[in-house]
């Protein structure tokens, strides 16, 4: 179509097409932007750039020790090595050389010592990064071992901590607890997590003029690194610009890990004036970076007869690793999800941040908040078996319900108490109550395969609960010919962010997508953004992008208003087309005379969440700007000969507000089940006694397979419902939410094993439950045999077998 008015189509024919419905704008279901691009394999991810004149590869050398001092390093057999160009200590650092991401505690390389196996001590870089490797090896490293920590027990009872504790607490919880009518103790142990992404780490650093740096960086937090790189080389961030298209996979393992390739990089590129580049293979990335935290929960109970709490008291206590990393915020938003969506009354939460000799863990889709709630689903199970109870009958009694039950053990009002109804309606869509009625007929005549049924919900609060971090810029330009170029502050890593916003912006200029172009995240197009993370990428960047295209969008109304002598409500925007009372102009039409007329067709966007505080010396405020909510009902097959187990069947509902993209969300919500049934089931992270990591490659890590996935899977929208909150366009976040969909699945095994002791003993099954634990927890509920020495257990009694393995 011309760009010129003069060459218009006819009214008639445009005045056909403003009928007509936008057809990608917010709310359909659009591809994603980049789909076909990475089906064909032409997506360009950082190690896909084609290769710099003169450029140099980069390998670190890692601690074989988890705790050491370090006597001497000889440097001289790598220097030796041909192709070599740099090597690199800690003396050779100009700038600083602490890049912790909050609290420091983390150096580049190490300095005097070491604290988990796997940390760099040294780099080289080569021209090839076999020869970097063959360098790196040859150096001559001499410790003085020192005792390790390594166990989290450990660690807690030793107050072995990176950062003080915390505490929240509503009411009297001892005084609830000692005058409840029944009670329960426990603890429970959760393990981490590998990311798994199928790009692993990644960075290529070209040296500019004036000792500036251009980083290419998989990066879920691109002005981290230009902050870091900065403090590193001794610059100012004004020297650094971060680039990042996309990246192949994330989950939060790329929001602070990726800070010491691409500093590392960019130190070889000052030192030797050359393009470098660093990409972790397999096994030293699952060695040099943090994992999911594993956590241990301690707690105490109280109920009464309905299985409603009377008094909670929970210690939650996590593996942080070496350093603190993003342990405090982790572990806070652990805390603030202790209650999962049940109201605790009188509650005390303490979290505690303990420090190993293993790698810092780290970020990692919910951020902590999945392993809160693993904690509260696996007590409310503990009471159901207590009280011989459907556990779905106990979890709809203690749900939120206002007014009198709807305010958190943080203080923050739940003001959208929809869990309840969605429960209902799972349960009717799932057939739930037969199929729980046909599972206990099953069992009860088959003595080897037992079936499982649990339905859990989620209730996930949304903000970042750093307050700061809340905030988001974006940039737009309407070029002449009406094409659009938009960049905003989000990092796309496959989650279908580009696709949204680009989405939001069609939507606000009534235009389609194909029209609006997105460029790779650059800090020098949007400055100080924060990470792609807490599920807020298309609630920050989106609402940023909007604020932006609306600002254009009112120039070209204004303008067209006085130029053509009419009302501003008489200018209206649609399918391509602009309406100005009763005539009709192309989009680029109007574009095109705006520009001849001087108005400015760019504009940068702006957004900060409102309404969100946290005052951590009161433990109170309100962190969330609202929750996500998800319901699952999972059944599972169990063989109790071999601990193995398959899933026959899921049913999820998740609400996700007015759905940007129908599409786009289905699609994470069954990625984020999967992968968080994965945690829950396979994923089994294994440190031998000197702190090495046994499990650093699919050889020895288990992550789900479609074979691992339901034989029946059901995936469907709450439907007519918009957020309350003010979001763009009332959507709501689906990023992390749905990984806790997959907590019904590890219910559903322990529903399955506690079926051996007719559901009245509760099964000792730490997370995740590999097979091997399966079989434990089937031998702590198994019925003794005559003469067997076992524990035994009465009915109703919710008593452990202590001595099995957990």
């Amino acid at each position: 179509m011309s760009n010129h008015p003069d060459q218009q189509p006819s009214q008639q024919a445009m005045e056909a097409a403003f009928r007509e419905s936008l057809v990608t704008g917010a709310s359909r279901a659009v591809k994603h932007e980049s789909g076909e691009k990475h089906v064909t394999g032409e997506a360009q991810y950082v190690d896909d750039h084609l290769q710099f004149p003169n450029q140099l590869h980069i390998q670190a050398r890692l601690s074989e020790h988890a705790h050491a001092r370090i006597l001497r390093i000889d440097t001289a057999p790598c220097r030796a090595m041909p192709g070599v160009a740099a090597v690199m200590t800690a003396a050779d650092v100009p700038g600083k050389l602490d890049i912790g991401p909050v609290f420091e505690g983390d150096p580049l390389l190490a300095d005097d010592r070491v604290e988990y196996v796997g940390q760099p001590v040294l780099a080289v870089a080569a021209d090839t990064a076999e020869q970097a490797r063959a360098a790196a090896d040859a150096a001559i490293i001499e410790y003085e071992p020192l005792d390790p920590v390594l166990d989290l027990g450990e660690a807690l009872d030793n107050a072995h901590y990176v950062l003080e504790p915390h505490q929240q607490q509503r009411g009297d919880a001892d005084a609830a607890l000692a005058s409840a009518p029944y009670r329960i103790d426990g603890e429970l142990r959760i393990g981490g997590q590998e990311h798994f992404y199928l790009e692993g780490q990644a960075t290529t650093v070209v040296p500019t003029e004036d000792g500036g740096m251009l980083v290419h960086s998989s990066t879920q937090n691109p002005t981290e690194i230009q902050k870091l790189v900065g403090e590193v080389l001794g610059v100012d961030m004004n020297a650094v610009t971060v680039d990042t298209r996309r990246m192949g996979g994330g989950f939060g393992g790329k929001e602070t890990q990726a800070a010491a390739p691409a500093c590392l990089a960019a130190l070889a590129a000052r030192l030797t004036g050359r393009p470098a580049r660093m990409r972790l293979s397999r096994a030293d990335d699952g060695m040099m970076t943090g994992k999911r935290h594993p956590f241990l929960a301690r707690y105490d109970i109280g109920f009464d007869a309905k299985g409603r709490f009377h008094g909670v008291a929970i210690d939650l206590a996590a593996n942080c690793g070496y350093s603190p990393d993003l342990s405090g915020a982790i572990v806070d938003r652990a805390m603030f999800h202790i209650d999962n969506a049940y109201y605790l009354g009188e509650a005390r939460i303490r979290g505690y941040r303990c420090k190993t000799n293993t790698a810092s863990n780290t970020a990692f889709r919910g951020f902590g908040g999945p392993q809160g709630m693993v904690v509260i689903e696996e007590i409310i199970d503990r009471i159901a078996r207590h009280l011989d109870l459907d556990p779905l009958e106990v979890r709809r009694r203690n749900y939120y319900a206002g007014p009198d039950r709807n305010v958190t053990h943080y203080h923050q009002v739940v003001e959208e108490a929809i869990i309840a109804d969605m429960t209902d309606d799972l349960a009717a869509s799932a057939d739930y109550a037969a199929r729980r009625r046909e599972i206990a007929a099953f069992n009860a005549g088959s003595e080897i395969l037992k079936r499982g049924l649990a339905l859990t919900p989620v209730k996930f609060g949304i903000s970042f609960t750093t307050t700061f971090l809340n905030q988001a810029g974006a940039l737009i330009h309407v070029y002449t010919d009406g094409s659009i170029h938009l960049n905003h502050g989000g990092t796309e890593m496959g989650q279908g962010l580009n696709t949204k916003v680009q989405q939001i912006v069609a939507e606000v200029f009534q235009v389609e997508t194909d029209r609006i172009r997105i460029t790779a995240t650059n800090t020098d197009k949007v400055p100080n953004t924060s990470p792609t993370a807490a599920s807020s990428g298309a609630d920050l960047n989106g609402m940023a992008a909007r604020n932006a295209a609306e600002t254009i969008r009112q120039r070209l109304v204004e303008f067209a208003a006085g130029h053509f002598r009419v009302t501003p409500e008489e200018v209206v925007f649609r399918n391509g087309h602009v309406r100005i009372r009763d005539e009709h102009m192309t989009f680029e039409a109007l574009i095109r005379l705006a520009y001849l007329s001087r108005i400015s067709l760019s504009s940068t966007g702006y957004y900060r969440t409102p309404k969100i505080y946290y005052d951590r010396d009161k433990a109170a405020g309100r962190p969330f700007l609202y929750y996500a909510h998800g319901v699952a009902c999972s059944e599972v097959l169990v063989d109790t000969l071999t601990g193995e187990y398959r899933i026959l069947r899921a049913d999820i509902l998740h609400d996700v507000g007015q759905s940007l993209n129908p599409a786009i969300d289905i699609g994470q919500i069954e990625g984020g089940f999967a992968q968080g049934v994965g945690w829950l089931t396979t994923e089994e992270l294994v440190w031998n006694a000197q702190g090495r990591l046994m499990t650093a490659g699919p050889a020895t890590y288990k992550v789900p397979a479609v074979s691992d996935m339901p034989e029946a899977f059901h995936v469907r929208l709450v439907e007519s419902r918009k957020n309350p909150e003010q979001t763009v366009f009332r959507s709501k976040a689906v990023g992390e939410p749905p990984l806790m969909l997959g907590i019904s699945v590890w219910a559903a095994i322990k529903d399955a094993v506690a079926s051996i002791g007719d559901y009245r003993v509760h099964p000792r099954m730490d997370a995740p439950a590999t097979p091997e634990r399966v079989l434990w927890a089937i031998e702590s509920v198994r019925p003794p045999a005559d003469g067997d020495a076992r524990t035994t257990f009465e009915p109703g009694d919710s008593r452990e077998v202590e001595d099995m393995p957990g």
